[in-house]
């Protein structure tokens, strides 16, 4: 998302949003024709949102010193929240509606009069009417087209640090000053070399810079060190006025910028040089490439030192191996800068009053010193614990901003989002704090409300995964410290999207606040600990008559009863709620994008919910007890996304489930015993991410496993195909086909079998060309008496073999194809952890003489292997965990294994 630094008020997309719809319909004939009333109020509609898109910016600044603007946008955001679920109404009825006959255009607008005539009252008319009296407030406010932030408030850095002011950074003081001293970190690409780093605003980049800078070590290899502050707007003039001025210790005057670059270039030529770059914000490639080109003549050993909020900056200039992630700090260190800037001495006869107080105030920063400063300098030379208390209490986005640095340092970070950002950022604001969440699942709900402005050539699902890209790359997300691949908002970070979210998203938590709902609320999520959740959800949406969104974060989630609450009274977008039954009203919902029923006890669902035509999502994960989906999903024309893992009493997946062109996750697909066999997965190439295959004991032949023609389905990266264990077989040489037609595309990651009821497997399953297989899983194979070459696997990492109950001895084949020679690479060299569990009648483990495999395995595991005699492998340099439970006949020697810190056998 390369380009000019500017942000972008937080409404404009919304307005961008709303006009594309209103065009769309005014561009389609026969969606208004014969109706002139109608599209006269919508070109009307049209000239308002042309009108106010150019203010917003404006607007959007001076909402925080004006009351009145603030108020000004909440109402036009409530306006353009109604004119946007008509236009989304009109459009969807328009595109469902079927003529009966082509040549009479009255069929095609009744839909339109339907909508626009509500009880003689013309709705649209209200609609541009309200819209029409907010604009036009726009005047008496003063604003104005454009705007420009006002950063007064950012003193810019210099050089200077008082060294006992910090806390917590020695190690990374260190690290630094290694990467600039060593030059083996010279970046082999380009002649000057740059390390970045890169953290959230207030974590304490432009500290690290200063202390690294002003290290003895640093000064005496550095000859020559100049220090600029480049902030939001770069003008490469200055910056290199600075440079020069700072290497002759002058000013320099130069506006030239050509003459200023070749001066630049005479005085750099044979010096060793540090540049520091602080708070860099542009990453516009090419304006960088050509301010560096002086810096090229400088020694080799020569340094540029980056500080930065975004890795997309940092990656302009240096390679990601190069970049510094700069962590929180801890509580402890934390504490120590909270000292410091409260003044409270620790001999002080009120330091035992309010120190528990003060640790609970710096457990609220979360380790971002910005914050711990800022709070601990508002209690400077205060003692009294009421004072201590309220500041414990206090919301950081409530306090002045005279007096809090840490507002504006976030807040400029959120200025510079582009439009659509904002409101995917603000979106979040929904999750409770320090919930951990995931990329794809935030995808498909921004999705759903319309959040993702789609370019050519891009799915909604593509943009969404680059606006999250950036999202992290810019520090408002996180990857989560304990959970692999989910992640968290610092709470700073939900609070200014809290903040900025305003009147129309709400976390229910509790009934006392209860009262706080009202109609302009759009978007709820519930996170209530009590089993009042469904009186409490009831209740709020009967104050939210205009809700789009619900989503239930709750630990207790009882079912909720749809036929006694008013929900089908809203305009949903999202709904993500357990519930008892769905009525057939649920066709009704015709703005309905996201459908999270998982975990819900329903058998079936209605047919009625195939009518839902703005459809994208449906999540029936764990419905342990629905037996069927509906007959006509296939009438669902923008699904890309169904969800049924774990719904065990599916019998078959509908027919004409390939005529969803969009559909890019389906996670099970079910072989029916009769008609829907495997052929409409034929054409199903665009399906994305993990992908199961089930009943597969129904495929009676080859020919039909050839149908499915996975070979062509690029895009799945995790595979399970799954066969009924214990199941009846005809022939296992015919199963052993099936096996080999299901051969998937070389770009599969993980690979799990199970059930597979042939004694062998086919060649595929260990050609190397799988370079990016990770994982790999052989489960209940009952048959099975020899296992697969997969020795030359070049980047497998697990490996988990149970349950087969054929498999009498591993022989050398396991490691390689040729016979054991080992004219190939080392057998399972990427391979991390291994697991033999159950393997009832396994009795041999061979290896070739002179045996150098499984260079990395850190863990190895072998459960209930009960016949297993002979020895393991005798040399295993990276093992770390060893578990040899229930092998009741295996005697021998340990591997030798210089990292083993953990043994378990029994």
């Amino acid at each position: 998302m390369t380009s000019k630094l500017e942000g972008g008020a937080y409404l404009s997309s919304f307005v961008d949003v709303i006009s594309k719809k209103l065009s769309s319909i005014l561009e389609d004939d026969s969606v208004l024709e014969g109706n002139d009333s109608a599209l006269e109020l919508l070109e009307r509609l049209d000239e308002i949102l042309c009108d106010v898109e150019p203010v917003l910016d404006d607007a959007e600044l001076k909402q925080f010193r004006n009351d009145r603007v603030k108020k000004w946008l909440v109402d036009l955001q409530d306006a353009l929240y109604v004119a946007d679920d008509f236009l989304d109404e009109l459009s969807t009825k328009a595109a469902t509606a079927t003529p009966r006959d082509p040549g009479n255009s009255y069929d095609w607008s009744r839909p339109v009069d339907s909508i626009i005539e509500d009880s003689g009252v013309n709705v649209i008319e209200k609609i541009v009417a309200k819209l029409e009296s907010v604009v036009r407030r726009k005047g008496k406010l003063g604003l104005e087209r454009g705007a420009k932030l006002d950063t007064s408030w950012r003193i810019p850095s210099t050089s200077l640090v008082v060294s006992s002011d910090v806390f917590g950074r020695d190690e990374d003081k260190e690290n630094i000053i290694k990467l600039l001293l060593d030059d083996s970190t010279c970046d082999a690409e380009s002649l000057v070399t740059v390390i970045p780093i890169v953290g959230m605003g207030g974590i304490g980049k432009t500290t690290l810079a200063q202390l690294v800078y002003n290290d003895p070590k640093v000064v005496e290899n550095f000859g020559t060190r100049a220090w600029v502050c480049v902030a939001e707007n770069p003008d490469l003039v200055n910056v290199t006025r600075t440079i020069l001025g700072a290497i002759d210790s002058s000013p320099c005057n130069m506006d030239n910028f050509d003459l200023l670059q070749t001066n630049l270039k005479e005085k750099l030529i044979g010096k060793t040089f540090l540049l520091v770059l602080d708070d860099v914000w542009d990453d516009r490639r090419d304006m960088w490439e050509d301010f560096l080109k002086p810096f090229h003549y400088g020694n080799n050993g020569s340094k540029i030192l980056l500080t930065t909020r975004n890795e997309n900056v940092a990656s302009v200039f240096a390679p990601i191996n190069l970049h510094y992630g700069l962590s929180l700090l801890s509580n402890e260190d934390c504490w120590s800068v909270f000292l410091k800037h409260s003044t409270i001495s620790t001999n002080s006869k009120h330091y035992a009053t309010v120190e528990p107080i003060g640790r609970k105030i710096v457990e609220k920063c979360k380790g971002l010193p910005l914050a711990v400063k800022t709070l601990g300098g508002l209690l400077r030379n205060k003692d009294n614990k009421e004072d201590w208390e309220n500041i414990l209490e206090c919301k950081i986005w409530e306090l002045s901003e005279d007096g809090c640095k840490i507002i504006p340092a976030l807040r400029v970070s959120y200025h510079y989002l582009p439009s659509s950002l904002k409101r995917c950022f603000v979106y979040c604001s929904l999750y409770p704090e320090d919930y951990e969440f995931d990329k794809d699942e935030l995808v498909l709900l921004w999705m759903a409300e319309d959040l993702l402005q789609p370019k050519e050539n891009n799915t909604s699902k593509k943009i969404g995964c680059a606006y999250f890209d950036e999202l992290v790359a810019r520090s408002f997300f996180q990857p989560s410290n304990t959970k692999r691949g989910l992640f968290v908002m610092h709470d700073l970070m939900h609070e200014l999207a809290t903040f900025f979210a305003r009147k129309f998203y709400f976390k229910l938590e509790v009934s006392e606040n209860l009262h706080m709902v009202d109609s302009k609320i759009r978007h709820l999520s519930l996170f209530s600990n009590y089993e009042d959740t469904i009186t409490l959800f009831g209740e709020a949406c009967k104050r939210a008559v205009h809700l789009r969104t619900a989503l239930d974060f709750s630990s207790y989630r009882p079912s909720i009863d749809v036929e006694s609450n008013p929900l089908l009274l809203q305009q949903f977008r999202v709904f993500s709620f357990r519930v008892k039954s769905v009525p057939d009203s649920i066709g009704e919902l015709i703005h309905l994008r996201y459908l999270n029923l998982s975990g819900t006890c329903i058998v079936t669902l209605p047919e009625s919910i195939c009518k839902l035509y703005n459809l994208q999502t449906l999540k029936l994960r764990g419905c342990v007890e629905l037996e069927m989906l509906p007959s006509r999903m296939q009438d669902l024309v923008n699904l890309c996304h169904l969800d049924i893992r774990g719904a065990s009493r599916l019998k078959e997946i509908p027919k004409g489930m390939n005529k969803l062109k969009h559909l890019h996750f389906l996670s099970d697909y079910i072989v029916g015993e009769q008609e829907n066999g495997m052929r409409e997965l034929g054409t199903m190439d665009n399906l994305h991410g993990s992908f199961c295959i089930s009943k597969l004991e129904n495929v009676k032949n080859s020919g039909e496993a050839l149908e499915a023609k996975m070979g062509n389905k690029k895009h799945i990266n995790t595979l399970e195909l799954n066969w009924l264990p214990d199941g009846d077989i005809d022939d296992v040489e015919t199963e052993r086909d099936i096996l080999d037609k299901l051969q998937p595309h070389e770009n599969l990651k993980e690979l799990s079998i199970n059930g597979y009821p042939g004694e062998r497997f086919p060649d595929w399953l260990g050609l190397s060309c799988y370079s990016n297989m990770t994982e790999l899983s052989l489960d209940s194979c009952m048959n099975c008496c020899e296992l697969p070459s997969l020795g030359q696997l070049p980047s497998l990492q697990h490996l988990k073999i149970s349950k087969l109950d054929g498999l009498e001895k591993i022989d050398l084949e396991f490691y390689n194809k040729n016979d054991g020679s080992f004219r190939q690479e080392t057998p399972f060299k990427s391979l991390e952890t291994l697991k033999f569990h159950k393997m009832y009648s396994w009795e041999e483990w061979h290896f070739p003489d002179g045996f150098d495999g499984f260079p990395k395995l850190r863990s190895l595991s072998m459960r209930y292997c009960l016949k297993l005699r002979g020895s393991l492998p005798a040399h295993l340099p990276a093992l770390e965990e060893l578990a040899i439970v229930e092998c009741s006949k295996l005697v021998c020697s340990l591997p030798r294994a210089p990292k083993l810190i953990w043994h378990h056998t029994r």
